[in-house]
């Protein structure tokens, strides 16, 4: 899965991994069910709901796309504890190489474990990954049923906000 970014970018958006879906056609979020561009539109980043064969354009928004595990799976539950662990080194990186203004982890499990932070909650957090503020979403899969598209775009929003707009 290619990534989606460039040198200072103002957030850099992490998926856990690509599920099978979008591994096969090589864009983030492509599943129909995930609730992620749907989220970006409600929480008023995007000016519509863009396709996810228009990842490239989010450039154009200052934001980029990664994930902390290259692998793609049915699910992150199939995903290992040394896989997410080994993600935080490549995920360095390039947060070195594009020095985003802020990181943002779709996905609070994957991130407590591949950070070491197993008591981390939703939101900012108190530490910076290589100079960039650290921020915690909900996972907009439509598997995480824990989160309707209105507090997923909430928390997008909320994001974004504190990522300063141009």
């Amino acid at each position: 899965m290619p990534d989606v970014a460039a040198p200072r970018v103002r957030v850099l958006l992490v998926g856990i991994n690509p599920g099978l879906y979008s591994g096969a056609v090589g864009h983030h979020f492509a599943r129909p069910g995930n609730r992620f561009w749907r989220s970006l539109h409600a929480a008023g980043i995007t000016p519509r709901v863009y396709a996810p064969f228009e990842d490239r354009a989010l450039l154009d928004l200052g934001i980029g796309i990664t994930n902390l595990v290259a692998r793609s799976t049915a699910s992150a539950d199939a995903l290992t504890a040394d896989e997410l662990r080994a993600g935080e080194s490549r995920l360095r990186a390039k947060l070195r190489r594009w020095r985003p203004r802020m990181v943002a982890f779709l996905g609070i499990g994957a991130y407590r474990i591949a950070l070491r932070h197993p008591r981390a909650v939703l939101g900012a957090q108190p530490e910076r990954l290589e100079g960039a503020r650290i921020w915690l979403l909900p996972n907009p899969s439509g598997l995480n049923a824990h989160y309707q598209l209105a507090a997923l775009a909430d928390a997008f929003a909320a994001m974004w906000r504190a990522a300063g707009r141009r």
